[in-house]
């Protein structure tokens, strides 16, 4: 592993943490993968974030071949399959969260009854379709909730959240559990008011060069 790997691997060891932390993966849920120079550093299957190591992180090809003795998380191809397909995207995190989870086992996209769901490149986070996890046809599911997208909910599942690197991808995730959150509270008590494509443009125009929340719609 040369030191740029090795770097990644630290950076993908820490933003599982936080994601623990954060409460957004409990156990061994959720996995987290960044692009390298010539492939993919994912999270290793079946092990809890107390136990990982920055050495443990799992080294893939773009033809699923993963280094020696390692076994790669069981969602590491739509982690390779949205890293092949967009140009824009270096890192993928997937979780298990609380409101998130909720709202994809009710097979619900989050729409846009709060401006800020724009963080998620458009006027709506869809649910992707039920699909085995693991699978190639959840990854086909996923790639096409997340057309034009950071972020997508999976059925019966959790959420995947996309960056250009870790700290906005694990920035991008914290946002839409905190959407999906609101969005449920909100359903509690009514039926939320829903922003018109007019005003999602205005808040699209409104975020362009607004720090790390630049959009291109």
């Amino acid at each position: 592993m040369n030191d740029s790997d090795k770097q990644l691997s630290a950076q993908l060891l820490h933003i599982s943490q936080q994601l623990a932390l954060a409460g957004l993966n409990k156990g061994t849920s959720g996995n987290v993968t960044v692009r390298t120079s010539h492939g993919f550093l994912v999270t290793p299957s079946g092990v809890p974030v107390e136990a990982l190591s920055a050495d443990g992180m799992v080294h893939m090809q773009w033809d699923g071949n993963a280094e020696p003795n390692k076994k790669p998380s069981s969602e590491w191809r739509f982690h390779r399959d949205i890293l092949q397909a967009r140009d824009d995207v270096n890192a993928v995190v997937h979780t298990h969260s609380m409101f998130a989870t909720t709202l994809a086992c009710l097979h619900r996209e989050i729409p846009a009854f709060h401006y800020m769901i724009a963080v998620a490149g458009g006027v709506n986070i869809r649910c992707a379709p039920y699909a085995l996890f693991g699978s190639q046809a959840l990854s086909d599911v996923a790639l096409i909730a997340l057309q034009g997208r950071k972020a997508c909910l999976l059925a019966n599942h959790g959420m995947i959240a996309l960056g250009r690197d870790l700290v906005e991808a694990f920035s991008i995730a914290v946002e839409v559990e905190n959407l999906a959150e609101q969005y449920w509270r909100a359903l509690q008590l009514g039926t939320p008011y829903i922003l018109s494509e007019t005003e999602m443009r205005a808040v699209f125009a409104q975020f362009k060069g607004y720090g790390s929340w630049a959009i291109e719609p």
